[in-house]
């Protein structure tokens, strides 16, 4: 199933609070009509050409960014000159079994997104030249990563949050790295996810929290003891419809 395809409610227009708990809300339904990713999709080679010559294909919209489309939250805040440009790196590590995604656990006193787990990324700096030099720097600054190791190969659609961040997620082929320096403010840990889990819709579970003033749907994809969800699910929601079509 898609966003575009379910019934549609109401949906709050607002953040969760800090201690909402993503974890317990109900599991709505899983996706498991759609048609995982075949493993030669995995490849480095695969995934090269896909972002070179990519498909014709639809990204997913997901309650977020569809509030912060409805509220003209992102141009309201572009005018007041309040928008924040943001860049993450989806980063694929080319182990000898195979591409895994690398993902960060945020530490818990944040003021954004505290404790969840993200990919490595932050604000674009002024002396940015690209969201791509973004990514870059920040996954550098927060694991430690090593840009020479990383191989960009594309990019995602921006993916607005109703916190005003329009964030471009920049994906790269990574060299397995012996270890991680981690940046103990923003960083609790780092680990990896096998790609072709992450690229089975099976793994993606929708999830609907109700409030008095309506619902909002997300995506979750627990993998072990790790619950990735909230925007990082949605991008990789993402990057599994640009590669199964």
């Amino acid at each position: 199933m898609t966003e575009q395809s379910s019934p549609q409610k109401q949906v709050i227009s607002f953040a969760a609070p800090a201690s909402f708990d993503a974890q317990a809300v109900a599991i709505h339904e899983v996706c498991i009509n759609e048609p995982r990713v075949h493993s030669s999709r995995l490849e480095p080679h695969s995934l090269r050409e896909r972002f070179q010559n990519p498909p014709v294909w639809e990204p997913e919209i997901t309650d977020e960014s569809r509030h912060a489309l409805a509220m003209d939250i992102v141009s309201k805040r572009q005018a007041a000159g309040k928008v924040t440009r943001a860049a993450v790196l989806i980063p694929l590590v080319l182990n000898e079994a195979g591409l895994s995604v690398l993902l960060t656990q945020r530490t818990d006193h944040l003021h954004d997104h505290a404790g969840q787990i993200s990919f490595p990324g932050g604000r674009m700096d002024p002396e940015d030249q690209s969201p791509y030099d973004t990514a870059l720097r920040e996954s550098q600054e927060e694991i430690g990563l090593s840009p020479d190791g990383v191989e960009i190969i594309g990019h995602l659609p921006q993916y607005l949050t109703v916190s005003g961040y329009s964030v471009t997620p920049v994906v790269g082929l990574v060299k397995p790295q012996a270890e991680y320096a981690l940046d103990a403010f923003e960083v609790a840990d780092v680990f990896e996810v096998p790609l072709h889990f992450l690229m089975d819709p099976a793994n993606h579970q929708v999830r609907v929290w109700e409030s008095d003033r309506g619902g909002r749907r997300f995506y979750s994809m627990p993998y072990e003891n790790r619950f990735i969800w909230g925007a990082t699910a949605g991008m990789l929601r993402n990057l599994y419809h640009l590669l199964k079509v």
